[in-house]
């Protein structure tokens, strides 16, 4: 088996996959906005990790997203077992905005 050259089929892929994904439809929201829009719909309430994954797939995000953002201190677990976006997370939308 031809390792690189695999990959690098699979890159030629996923770029034809992205053009396709941008000619279907009207330009995607940078990051960013994205990003902003989460931390606006979350605010300061507490969520399930269903409901925190839920928020994120409608922004754009994969479901795990929450997982990333807890090891990067942005989303927190509470006492009650509920999500909640951290000082960071607010932060960074006030700078943001």
């Amino acid at each position: 088996m031809d390792v690189p050259k695999l990959q690098s089929s699979l890159r030629l892929i996923a770029r034809g996959l992205e053009e396709l994904a941008a000619a279907l439809g009207e330009p995607e929201s940078s990051e960013d906005e994205r990003t902003a829009r989460v931390i606006e719909e979350w605010g300061r309430r507490g969520l399930t990790q269903k409901e925190a994954s839920a928020l994120f797939q409608r922004h754009g995000f994969a479901p795990q997203t929450t997982g990333g953002w807890a090891r990067g201190d942005w989303v927190e677990i509470g006492e009650d077992g509920l999500r909640y976006l951290t000082a960071r997370s607010h932060a960074w939308l006030e700078q943001h905005s």
